[in-house]
């Protein structure tokens, strides 16, 4: 018997029939013999062309929009109570469940239109505002999801993660706080388990010590399952999304993509961080101390294995069908550039060049310094690009009035292509391959990063050569 977490994404939970499909999903598992937690994400897009409702994003939308004095919120909240009634009428069986279900969704829709309204009378939202809203689409859809494994004869009961997850007040992108989650996980859920109940737990949202809801960072049911996987001692966790597993590259970008059997932990935070989003960036995290397995699947087509994520480098390298696997993209990114005179040879440079960008609160995707070229070159969020460019003026402008250091410039029109794979730094003349092949599709190359025991190589082009520069290096997979 196996302790296994799965976790269903948006559009697994999108409709009446992905939810009755997760549900089976669930029987299969128990007659296996197996025990399981559920993490869910919130509802999103259903096939219906006539509900295309994300409902997160409507949330926060709603939100925003009633700080600045809107009253969308008014109508996003009948939207939703339409979206959600209408699977309750439809899948949840018994009427005392439905319309138990049923008032505690008009509660908490309650809740939200009092929320907005106080927001739109104060003209301004807070982060922490904000998590208690968006978190709200989790702790519905959770609500229902267990509603639907009781029709379908699957003992169940929701679960706010509020009451389990711990984490810091870092509003919008908390962290966990594993000792204290770890004790009211298993308190909460171990006893559920032992009496045959399936606990069915809201992802990407937690609680504060003091009890203030938080919400993980977009994506972060992905992150919720793993902390929840880890505090219980899981032997598997289940990412289930609507792809038959991690894909080669974006198969808009590139049709022949394809399936990855295996990567390892190291290759799948790479992709994630350069762009992939399967995953969300911090999932593998909580689960490597413990090793427990991650594999993908596709709600839709159960029966195929997906992509399985190792701890073990060997295993890893032992199934890739080349050096490289995969090859993602991140666009809407801005070079910024230092350079002049004064920084060749000059202590310090460096730090006080990142010491400025840390003030801004922002991150660096890559670095490219050549001492010959007198300059230091690194990329950001294009959105960032400006403040970024403004402080380091600042930081030098002592230097760029005595000509030892240029004027800062910030490059926009620039995406970075990061080729990903275990063998890249073992396998000789991978990078060169790579260049040939951009090469041969008149790519100029901007700058590079690439560390001596990393699994990937990052490039930046520009924006628009983007696309080809991954198809061009995809066809080295």
């Amino acid at each position: 018997m196996a302790l296994i977490v799965p976790k269903f994404g948006g559009t697994s939970v999108g409709s009446a029939a992905a939810m009755q499909q997760v549900a089976r999903i669930v029987q299969d598992m128990q007659k296996n013999g197996d025990q399981v937690v559920v993490v869910t994400s919130a509802m999103g897009k259903s096939p219906d062309p006539n509900d295309q409702i994300k409902v997160t994003d409507l949330l926060i939308n709603s939100a925003r929009s009633a700080a600045a004095g809107g009253d969308d919120y008014v109508r996003a909240r009948h939207a939703l109570a339409l979206k959600h009634h209408n699977i309750i009428r439809s899948i949840v069986t018994d009427l005392a469940d439905r319309d138990a279900i049923s008032r505690e969704v008009e509660a908490l829709l309650a809740g939200f239109e009092a929320l907005c309204g106080s927001l739109r009378v104060l003209g301004e939202i807070t982060p922490r505002a904000l998590d208690a809203l968006s978190g709200l689409g989790e702790r519905i859809a959770a609500r229902i999801l267990a509603g639907v494994f009781r029709s379908m004869g699957i003992a169940a009961e929701s679960i706010d993660a509020t009451e389990i997850v711990v984490t810091n007040d870092n509003f919008g992108t908390a962290m966990p706080l594993m000792t204290q989650t770890r004790d009211k996980t298993r308190a909460r859920l171990l006893p559920l388990l032992a009496k045959g109940v399936v606990p069915v737990v809201t992802g990407f949202i937690g609680a504060t010590e003091k009890g203030v809801p938080t919400t993980l960072g977009r994506g972060g049911s992905d992150y919720s399952a793993s902390i929840v996987a880890a505090a219980v001692d899981a032997d598997e966790v289940h990412n289930y999304t609507d792809v038959d597993g991690v894909l080669s590259t974006d198969p808009r970008i590139a049709p022949d993509a394809h399936t990855i059997e295996v990567l390892t932990a190291q290759e799948m935070a790479e992709l994630s961080f350069y762009g992939a989003t399967v995953l969300h960036p911090l999932t593998i995290a909580p689960l490597v101390k413990q090793r427990i397995p991650l594999r993908v699947k596709n709600t839709f087509n159960p029966a195929h294995p997906g992509t399985i994520i190792a701890y073990d480098r060997a295993t890893g390298s032992a199934n890739k069908q080349g050096a490289i696997k995969a090859v993602t993209a991140i666009d809407k990114v801005s070079m910024v550039t230092v350079s002049g005179s004064g920084l060749r040879g000059v202590a310090g440079i460096a730090g006080r060049t990142f010491t400025a960008v840390a003030r801004t609160n922002t991150s660096v995707f890559m670095i490219s310094q050549a001492s010959a070229e007198q300059n230091i070159c690194f990329v950001v969020p294009q959105a960032s690009s400006e403040r970024v460019r403004e402080e380091l003026s600042r930081e030098f402008s002592r230097e760029i009035a005595n000509g030892e250091v240029d004027a800062v410039h910030a490059d926009d029109e620039a995406a970075i292509v990061t080729a990903v794979g275990i063998g890249i730094s073992e396998t000789p003349g991978v990078s060169g391959q790579v260049f040939t092949k951009l090469g041969e599709r008149g790519i100029n190359i901007l700058a590079i990063a690439q560390g001596s025991s990393e699994c990937g190589i990052s490039l930046l082009v520009r924006g628009s050569a983007s696309k080809n520069a991954v198809r061009a290096i995809h066809e080295l997979t």
